[in-house]
């Protein structure tokens, strides 16, 4: 297996149908030409029993976020198939965003502006101080090994959240999710009526790196 074409026929492992992990995967085979639902096996393991799975044969491909890819390379099973981290065109694109109620977004604007400062400056933190991140990972029971915690922050681009465009990544991954068939509605109608990127713009200008 070198490349998501080659899911084709495939047994896929993730922790439940319908959620992230297959959203994310079935967009990305659908993006470059393969059937989601036809052309993979989707199989529900949680994401530490596949990795003995993956070992043992039972299945393909495992969708892993961290600590699972640093698991897999420590133990020298399988290889990485697509890294949303450094491939192409994923790797352009914000992985993850702040959404609040939209009546508490009207009703308390600079509660809104204080909470999402607060998750940018944090970002800032696990670009600027990824030891310091990975201890407090540890520290809170998200998982027990440091290594593993560190690599990850280190391989995440956290520190790229000034160079992104916000509305490109929902016009982006909105096509996708039409393309599977999971949305209805047109990227332009979800910017319009389901974003607001003023307090995340005064935010850039503010907290300039």
């Amino acid at each position: 297996m070198r490349a998501i074409r080659d899911l084709k026929g495939k047994t896929v492992a993730v922790p439940e149908l319908g959620g992230s992990h297959q959203l994310f995967v079935a967009s990305m085979a659908q993006y470059i030409g393969l059937d989601p639902q036809k052309d993979i096996r989707w199989a529900v393991h949680p994401p530490a029993a596949s990795i003995q799975l993956l070992a043992d044969g039972t299945i393909d491909v495992p969708v892993g976020f961290p600590p699972v890819p640093q698991e897999l390379r420590a133990r020298k099973i399988g290889q990485s198939v697509v890294s949303s981290a450094v491939d192409r065109p994923w790797s352009q694109y914000f992985c993850c965003m702040v959404t609040g109620n939209r009546e508490f977004v009207r009703m308390h604007p600079v509660a809104t502006k204080r909470a999402v400062r607060a998750i940018l400056k944090a970002t800032d933190v696990c670009a600027l101080e990824p030891d310091r991140v990975a201890q407090r990972i540890v520290d809170k029971g998200f998982t027990p090994r440091y290594d593993y915690a560190l690599q990850a922050m280190q391989e995440i681009p956290y520190h790229r959240w000034r160079e992104y465009d916000p509305e490109d990544t929902v016009r982006f991954y909105a096509l996708r999710l039409h393309e599977i068939g999971l949305i209805k509605s047109t990227p332009q109608k979800i910017i319009a009526q389901g974003t607001d990127w003023r307090f995340f713009n005064e935010l850039k200008k503010e907290l300039k790196g």
